[in-house]
């Protein structure tokens, strides 16, 4: 089995070949393309605890984890035998379960601000339809989100930023019209004045802020030490819903999500990811006042023949079971030694570059400082990142295939793996360094 995979991947160029005549770009999402880095995508056969093998037979140890679900590692023993016995009793019923109720009954437990949810299939179902719930309890239209904050690909939360520091929404992809993102202002990350801004010139008519309180899809950017509470004050101040969007940080930067490690509790919340143990799975819940606009309890409507499926729910369940205070510590021990290690081999290849780190998730910049919002991202020098990721892929190692993407740590990897990734790390530091004009 090899497991320095170098180029030697004909079986995935060729299924690539093969799957570009069926899906757009060859892909069923956008960044798996390899766009951002270049080459041709590694087609994956199987995974096991941190590792995972492609069609070539070459074996990685993956920092994707699924893109954040698999906080247990792949095929995790208790979440495999949790899904065989879901599904050798039916994979979906389109009527309520028990376990549906034990689910929610955990979540509830581990993040108390959920005080109802309801279950859907996918964060984006999650994201549009807490705002939808928000719009429909304060009987407003507009919405603030962040610039640069990723929430899905609902029309009215792909909107961009235009040339002022607080913007009505503009379209973020074809297909989008100016219509269904006119009542979506977008203002920077870690802002506090144009925040202040944004809620003073549009007094009384904003139903939501919806942010991902630690952003994930700029790459990993920490908020300052202000700014989450200052959201909830403003919201409390101006009768505005604060959802944290927390389909990447809930149950992976603490027990309790972003919420918890940063002690702001907000009204609504959206899960994703880790809650539904691997499988299509999203949640959106909270204050309970709030929930019960959502039908058959109230006017705004929702529903989704799969939600509460069965089988996802046996996953979620598996997962969350084994996600005690126990397993955080140890997330945490094994991430601040790959922090250390790569922060020391970066300083002393030279290169510019930072590691941006909470919990178990993590990014490597390569920018002059730190990155604190999407104009800082955008300061990244992406062609040092693309050979970072191809240096790194030769050496046997998966990290995601975009710069502004958060690499994941799991409970299935060990010192030995950390210790392997930051090794490989330095060496391909050092040939960036080298070979830098």
């Amino acid at each position: 089995m090899a497991t320095n995979p170098g180029s030697k991947r004909p079986r995935s160029t060729t299924l690539f070949e093969r799957a570009s005549a069926l899906f757009p770009g060859g892909v069923n999402s956008p960044v798996r393309a390899f766009k951002s880095v270049g080459g041709t995508p590694v087609f994956i056969d199987r995974g096991v605890g941190p590792f995972i093998y492609d069609v070539d037979g070459n074996r990685y140890t993956d920092f994707v984890g699924s893109w954040g679900p698999l906080i247990l590692g792949h095929a995790d023993p208790d979440v495999v035998a949790a899904v065989i016995r879901a599904a050798s009793l039916g994979t979906t019923f389109g009527a309520p379960t028990a376990r549906e109720v034990e689910l929610g009954e955990l979540v509830r437990f581990m993040m108390p601000s959920l005080e109802k949810m309801r279950f859907v299939s996918s964060g984006t179902e999650a994201t549009m339809s807490a705002l939808r719930a928000a719009r429909g309890f304060t009987g407003r239209h507009r919405i603030i989100k962040v610039d640069g904050g990723y929430h899905g690909h609902s029309d009215a939360l792909l909107a961009k930023a235009g040339s002022g520091v607080v913007t009505l929404g503009l379209p973020g992809s074809s297909g989008v019209t100016p219509a269904a993102v006119a009542d979506t202002l977008v203002v920077p990350y870690n802002d506090l004045d144009a925040m202040r801004v944004a809620f003073e010139e549009h007094r009384d008519e904003i139903a939501a802020l919806i942010v991902e309180p630690i952003p994930a899809n700029m790459g990993v950017v920490l908020p300052r030490p202000a700014y989450l509470p200052l959201l909830r004050n403003l919201c409390d101040e101006h009768g505005t819903l604060l959802i944290f969007d927390e389909v990447i940080t809930g149950f992976r930067v603490a027990r309790g999500g972003a919420q918890q490690l940063y002690g702001v509790r907000p009204d609504l919340t959206c899960l994703g990811k880790v809650v539904g143990g691997g499988l299509p799975f999203g949640i959106y819940g909270g204050r309970a006042d709030v929930m019960d606009v959502v039908a058959p309890s109230g006017p705004v409507y929702q529903a989704g023949t799969l939600a509460g499926n069965p089988v996802a729910v046996a996953a979620g369940l598996a997962t969350l079971k084994r996600l005690d205070e126990h397993a955080y510590v140890a997330l945490e021990g094994l991430s601040r030694v790959l922090e250390d290690d790569l922060g020391r081999a970066i300083r002393r290849s030279g290169v510019t570059a930072r590691l941006q780190r909470v919990g178990s998730a993590f990014t490597l910049f390569f920018a002059p400082e730190e990155v604190v919002d999407l104009a800082s991202a955008k300061q990244s020098n992406t062609d040092h990142y693309a050979k970072f990721f191809h240096g790194m892929l030769e050496r046997g190692f998966m990290l995601p295939p975009a710069q502004f993407e958060a690499a994941f740590v799991s409970l299935a990897h060990t010192l030995e793996e950390v210790n392997a990734f930051t090794d490989a790390a330095r060496e391909v530091l050092t040939s960036l360094a080298t070979s830098a004009p």
